[in-house]
């Protein structure tokens, strides 16, 4: 794996510090996080290298029509949302990879669009929980290579690839995660002529760029030492979770379309992986993902690296079709 300089040097600083002294920073960077109520043990949590909003979160972002859209490759990965009642909306990947959250309201529902590029998860979650509306930033930390969120209402922390309260007085509370999906600009932008793409925001970032060269081509991911996923599966080998269960990514690209446990699959070429090339659009051709119910609606899911819904789900089911 050959990091870019930025994931380099956030690389060994982060291992550059023992695990006690990362405690006792967190405790003093987070003086109104309540560290006493907590689901994980503290321990598995790691500095990524930049500190609280070193990842600066979006809010209120900008959007301009699609068609008008000239930055962006064809190819090039952005998450989809289209709610009945708005407008369909694009967010694309090369400025989540810098910023990892965008909150937003769309269709009269506040968001939280989230991609951590590390586990190459892509969630939606709607920020509503118990009538009350969290907006959510970058904590800086990891757990099991994926982020941690922070709410800044209560400064809880929260796992991105589950949706759930980890630590502070949000511990057990799951957020709920809406219907979202990764394409290629080029099959948002012809299926939705009138849609919407967030605009580039305002801040010194060289967005395009992937700072994880290679990375999904790495045997191990970064900062993660648990147990690596079974069936001979590559822990940074792309799968589709619906729930606790994971169909991997090459099944779907030889078949194309799969139907089992309820749930219809497809995949179809033309979208980039963001996390090969050091120009995100100019990334290998992984595919992209639609997964529909027996009526058609789209599903929540997430296409994510297999080491991680390994960690998060160690007792889900892999869908290997045998």
């Amino acid at each position: 794996m050959r990091f870019a300089p930025l994931a380099a040097f956030l690389c060994a600083a982060t291992l550059a510090l023992p695990l006690a002294a990362q405690s006792v920073m967190m405790r003093v960077e987070w003086p109104n996080t309540d560290f006493e109520t907590r689901s994980v043990d503290l321990d598995e949590i790691r500095s990524g290298g930049p500190g609280r909003d070193g990842i600066p979160a979006l809010d209120d972002p900008r959007f301009i029509a699609a068609a008008d859209e000239t930055r962006i490759g064809d190819m090039e990965a952005v998450i989809t949302l289209e709610f009945e009642g708005d407008t369909p909306r694009a967010y694309p990947i090369r400025y989540l990879t810098w910023h990892e959250i965008v909150n937003d309201e769309v269709g009269g529902i506040p968001v939280a669009v989230t991609f951590c590029p590390l586990c190459n998860s892509a969630i939606t979650f709607d920020r509503r929980v118990d009538g009350r509306v969290l907006s959510f930033g970058v904590s800086g930390n990891l757990r099991h290579s994926d982020m941690v969120m922070y709410d800044r209402e209560t400064e809880s922390w929260w796992q991105q690839a589950i949706g759930e309260g980890i630590v502070g007085e949000m511990t057990g509370t799951d957020l709920t995660e809406l219907p979202s999906w990764m394409e290629s600009f080029a099959e948002f932008r012809d299926r939705n002529p009138d849609g919407l793409v967030m605009d580039e925001p305002d801040w010194r970032r060289p967005y395009g760029r992937n700072p994880y060269v290679g990375y999904d081509s790495s045997t191990r991911p970064f900062l993660y030492n648990g147990e690596m996923p079974p069936h001979g599966i590559e822990p940074l080998a792309r799968v589709i979770r619906v729930g606790d269960r994971a169909w991997p990514m090459q099944r779907l690209a030889e078949v194309e379309e799969v139907t089992e446990a309820g749930v219809t699959i497809t995949w179809e070429a033309g979208k980039a992986s963001a996390l090969d090339t050091e120009n995100i659009g100019a990334g290998r051709d992984v595919g992209m993902i639609r997964v529909r119910d027996a009526a058609g609606a789209d599903m929540p899911h997430d296409v994510m690296f297999a080491f991680a819904y390994h960690a998060f789900w160690p007792e889900g089911e892999w869908m290997l079709g045998n």
